[in-house]
C-alpha cells in the first residue's frame, strides 16, 4: 500500500499530490463552500434591448444558417418525445424523464438529489446515488442542437420550449447547490450550449427582459464557479475538462464583455487554453488520455476556440492550430474510411457535445470536418453541420490514409490496404493510462469492425464489470496468469505504469510486418516483455499473430480476441503453439458497449497455454 502510494506521487508529481491533499482539506473545513456562495444575491443588471442591439459576434446571428430546410421524420421524432418528456441519454437511449423533470433525480437509480446542499458536500461515488454522469447528461443541455435544427428544418419556432428549459433548470437549481454543480465542465458546455440558444431566439418576444436577466445571472455565477475552481482541471484532473473550462473562461471575454470580470478571466483563461492545448496534444497528434472518444471532445472544443478567435479577430499562439492539424491528421488516419467511425479505443464515457447532423454517435465524419474547414477552408465532403459554424463554400478536398503510418508519441501503429484496416495499439505512458488495453489489434473490412475493442460502458458499476471493459480481458491482448499488465488501483488509477515500449512497421514483397513489445505485469515479477508480431499478407484478409512473453515459462498466458457477432461466421481465428501445438478455444459470450451505459453482445476467444502463441486470422472473401 506505501509502495502505492509512492508510486502515485511519482507517476502524477508533487503538484498533483500535494493540490489534491489540499482541496480534500478545504473541502472538510468548508473553505469551498465560502469560495462558491450557495444561491449568491448579486445580480448583474444587463439590457436585453443593448444586448439585442450590441450582439457580440456568434457563429450565426439570429435564425440565419445558411443550409436547405431538411425535414427528417428521426429529427422530428426526438423533438416529439423531448416535449413528451422522454430524452435520448449518451447518444442512445430514451429515458423518460418526464415532462416536468427536477434535473436531478437519476433515472438509473431513482436517486433524488438535495437542492439545498453544496455541490462540494456531494460524495464522488455512492452505490446508493448511482452514477451521476445520468444526472449531468440533461443538463448539459446538448439536446438544444436538435432543437435549434428542428426549428431550422421544419420552420417551427422553439423558442418558448427552449427558453423554459434554460428557466426551469436555473429555477430548479440554486447556484452551487446539488449535483449540477458538481463539475465545472459541465457547467462550462451549459453555457456554450445555452449560448447557441440565445445567439439563435435572438429576436424572439419568448425571449424577456426577465428572463435575459435570469439567464445573465445564471452565467455569471456559473463562470464565477470555472473560475474559482479552474485549479482543480488544470492540476488534479489535467485532460479535456481542463481544455473545455479555460476555453470557456477564455470565451467569457468575446461572448459576454458586459458581465463582470470577464476581462480578467478571458485573459488567464486565454493563457491556460493554450497551454493545456500544447500540454495535452502530443506533438504526433496524439492525445494523452489515449480515448478516440476524448480525442473527438478536444476536436469540437478546438472547433469552438478557433472559430469564435477568428471571427473576434484575436490571434491564437501558432501551437493551437498547429496540434489542431496534427490531430486531425490522427484520427483521420485511425477513421474506418467506409463507415467513418474510429475504433472503440480508450475511455468512452458517450460525449458528443455538439451533434449537428443524423450521423450515428460512432461516426466522426462532420467533427473532423468542422475542425477542418475552421482552419483549412476544406472538408471531405458537404455536411449541415458547418453551416452552424457559419462556413461555407468550402472546397472539397478527399483524405488518402493508404499505406503504412506509424505514431510513435502516442503508440499507435496503423496500415491501411484499400478498405482493411489494422490497428495496433503499443506505447508507453508518460500521462495517466485509461485501460489496460496495450498491442490491442483492430481489424475492419468494408465497414464493419471485425475485432474490436468492448469500449467503457460505465464508470460507476461493480467492480467486475470494470475490470473486464479497462483490463486486458476486454481487449485484443494477452494477460499473464490472470493479470492485467498494469495494477488496478481506485477507478481511475492504475499502478505500474508501462514505461518501456516500442513499435515498428516494415514491408516486405507480400506482407506488412508490426513488431512491438512492451515491459510489464509487475506486479508479478521483474523483466516481463510481451512482444507481439504482426505480419498481414498482401491482397490478403489474412493476419499471423505470434505473442511471446519473456520470464514466465512457468505461468498460463491467455490470448483473448472479441469478435462482432454481426460477422462471426465470416472470421476464422485459430492457435497453435510455437511447436506446432493446436490450441482449442474457450468461446463465450461476453459484452461490448459502443454507447455510454449500455451492453451488447460480443463473442470472445480465448487461447491458453504457457509457451509462445501463432494465432492466425483470416477473413473470408
Amino acid at each position: 500500500m506505501i509502495k502505492n502510494k509512492l508510486q502515485l506521487v511519482q507517476n502524477m508529481g508533487l503538484r498533483y499530490t500535494s493540490y489534491r491533499i489540499v482541496h480534500a482539506i478545504e473541502t472538510k473545513i468548508g473553505v469551498l463552500q465560502k469560495r462558491h456562495p450557495a444561491n449568491p444575491t448579486f445580480s448583474p443588471e444587463v439590457s436585453l434591448e443593448k444586448w439585442r442591439a450590441d450582439t457580440p459576434t456568434f457563429f450565426f446571428s439570429g435564425k440565419n444558417i445558411d443550409t436547405p430546410s431538411s425535414p427528417d421524420d428521426t429529427l422530428k421524432k426526438r423533438v416529439e418525445n423531448m416535449k413528451a418528456g422522454k430524452f435520448v441519454l449518451f447518444s442512445k437511449e430514451i429515458y423518460d424523464l418526464g415532462i416536468d423533470f427536477n434535473w436531478v433525480t437519476n433515472p438509473i437509480t431513482g436517486y433524488e438529489y438535495d437542492t439545498s446542499i453544496h455541490w462540494s458536500a456531494i460524495p464522488d461515488l455512492s452505490e446508493e446515488m448511482g452514477d451521476i454522469k445520468f444526472v449531468w447528461e440533461k443538463a448539459r443541455f446538448s439536446f438544444l442542437t436538435d432543437l435549434l435544427r428542428y426549428d431550422h428544418h421544419y420552420k417551427e419556432d422553439q423558442s418558448e420550449f427552449v427558453i423554459n428549459q434554460i428557466i426551469d433548470f436555473i429555477e430548479k437549481n440554486p447556484i452551487n447547490c446539488g449535483p449540477n454543480y458538481k463539475c465545472s465542465q459541465e457547467i462550462s458546455l451549459r453555457i456554450m450550449n445555452w449560448s447557441l440558444a440565445l445567439n439563435y431566439y435572438k429576436d424572439s418576444p419568448n425571449l424577456t427582459q426577465d428572463r435575459f436577466q435570469k439567464i445573465m445571472y445564471a452565467i455569471y455565477w456559473q463562470l464565477h464557479h470555472v473560475y474559482h475552481h479552474i485549479n482543480f482541471s488544470r492540476i488534479a484532473v489535467r485532460n479535456n475538462h481542463a481544455i473545455t473550462e479555460t476555453m470557456m473562461l477564455y470565451l467569457s471575454g468575446l461572448l459576454f464583455p458586459f458581465l463582470p470580470n470577464t476581462k480578467e478571466w478571458s485573459t488567464n483563461g486565454k493563457k491556460w487554453f493554450e497551454k493545456e492545448v500544447e500540454y495535452q496534444v502530443y506533438p504526433d497528434g496524439t492525445f494523452l488520455q489515449y480515448s478516440m472518444n476524448y480525442h473527438r471532445v478536444l476536436v469540437q472544443l478546438l472547433t469552438w476556440g478557433i472559430r469564435l478567435s477568428d471571427l473576434h479577430k484575436v490571434n491564437l499562439s501558432p501551437i493551437v492550430k498547429k496540434r489542431a492539424q496534427l490531430s486531425l491528421e490522427f484520427l483521420d488516419t485511425s477513421m474506418d474510411p467506409v463507415s467513418g467511425k474510429l475504433p472503440n479505443y480508450g475511455n468512452n464515457d458517450g460525449a458528443l457535445f455538439f451533434k449537428w447532423t443524423e450521423d450515428d454517435f460512432r461516426i466522426y465524419v462532420s467533427q473532423l470536418n468542422d475542425l477542418r474547414a475552421v482552419i483549412n477552408n476544406t472538408v471531405t465532403v458537404n455536411q449541415e453541420s458547418q453551416a452552424w459554424y457559419g462556413l461555407n463554400n468550402l472546397k472539397i478536398k478527399p483524405k488518402n490514409i493508404q499505406g503504412i503510418h506509424e505514431f510513435k508519441i502516442g503508440g499507435y501503429y496503423i496500415h491501411q490496404e484499400d478498405s482493411v484496416k489494422t490497428f495496433i495499439r503499443c506505447g508507453a505512458y508518460k500521462d495517466r493510462p485509461s485501460q489496460s488495453d496495450n498491442l490491442h489489434l483492430d481489424i475492419w473490412k468494408d465497414g464493419q469492425n471485425y475485432l474490436w475493442d468492448a469500449g467503457t460502458y460505465k464508470y460507476n458499476t461493480d467492480k467486475e464489470t470494470i475490470d473486464f471493459f479497462t483490463g486486458c480481458e476486454g481487449h485484443n491482448t494477452l494477460s499473464v496468469n490472470g493479470e492485467n499488465q498494469m495494477l488496478r488501483g481506485s477507478r481511475f488509477i492504475w499502478f505500474n505504469w508501462i514505461k518501456k515500449a516500442t513499435g515498428e512497421v516494415s514491408e516486405t514483397n507480400d506482407k506488412i510486418v508490426f513488431e512491438g513489445k512492451i515491459e510489464g505485469f509487475k506486479n508479478i515479477g521483474k523483466g516481463i516483455w510481451h512482444s507481439r508480431k504482426v505480419e498481414k499478407l498482401k491482397s490478403k484478409n489474412e493476419w499471423v499473430v505470434k505473442d511471446e512473453v519473456s520470464n514466465t515459462d512457468h505461468l498460463d498466458k491467455k490470448v483473448f480476441w472479441h469478435i462482432n457477432p454481426e460477422v462471426l461466421n465470416s472470421i476464422d481465428i485459430e492457435c497453435e503453439t510455437v511447436d506446432g501445438l493446436k490450441l482449442e478455444p474457450l468461446i463465450e459470450e461476453k459484452w461490448h458497449s459502443s454507447n455510454y451505459g449500455v451492453k451488447e453482445k460480443s463473442i470472445r476467444y480465448t487461447f491458453k497455454s504457457k509457451n509462445t502463441m501463432l494465432t492466425t486470422i483470416k477473413i473470408k472473401d
